[in-house]
């Protein structure tokens, strides 16, 4: 998910303040076709006959492009609104307590018992699991001060949270949720499951 050009550590940062952490994510993931094509067109109204010169291809070729880094961008999947409202209702409390070091909070959108599941980086299929709610709430709220950079996306359909300094995916923790709470929850942080992840950009 390297980006092309060298933009330094700076610069991504902007990026992402001015485009969003999760579409970054996203257009770290396309082609570097792709992403041209998608960023020209979408956010800077570029036609597709001059995207087609810039690049050197048709401007049948570069419609392609930019329609495969739009259902990229978008999600594949169709969602179902009034789930994903919900689904977010829950993410959007969990985040502001997690930021807030809010132990109550937390457990309030917690189940009683919800699994945990954090894979270990080096070591695949060997996960790290927590169990209960308290458990959990305990230890995020010793990592509130990191949340910060922590945003919703939308993780194979569902709504998670990505961690992506200058765009680049470190973790990912996509949820269960079952009746407004929390049932169980994964910590991805393996490049290669992360690679794997279908990320896209959640509408607000």
């Amino acid at each position: 998910m390297k980006t092309d050009g060298g933009i330094n550590p700076e610069e991504e940062a902007q990026l992402a303040d001015s485009v969003g952490l999760a579409l970054l994510v996203v257009l770290n993931t396309l082609t570097p076709g792709e992403r041209l094509a998608f960023v020209l067109h979408e956010m800077f109204d570029v036609s597709f006959d001059e995207i087609a010169g810039i690049l050197g291809r048709s401007s049948a070729a570069v419609r392609q492009l930019a329609s495969r880094a739009r259902r990229r961008v978008r999600g594949t999947e169709a969602v179902d609104e009034v789930d994903l409202r919900n689904q977010r209702s829950v993410v959007d409390a969990f985040l502001s307590a997690l930021r807030a070091g809010d132990f109550e909070g937390l457990l309030a959108v917690l189940d009683p018992n919800v699994l945990v599941r954090t894979d270990i980086a080096g070591r695949p299929g060997a996960p790290m699991e927590i169990r209960g709610a308290r458990n959990w709430a305990g230890g995020a709220v010793a990592f509130s001060k990191l949340a910060k950079p922590v945003q919703p996306a939308l993780l194979n359909g569902k709504v998670g949270l990505v961690f992506a300094p200058g765009g680049r995916l470190s973790r990912a923790i996509s949820f269960t949720i079952v009746g407004g709470k929390i049932v169980q929850a994964e910590v991805i942080a393996d490049p290669a499951r992360l690679n794997q992840l279908d990320v896209s950009v959640l509408s607000e």
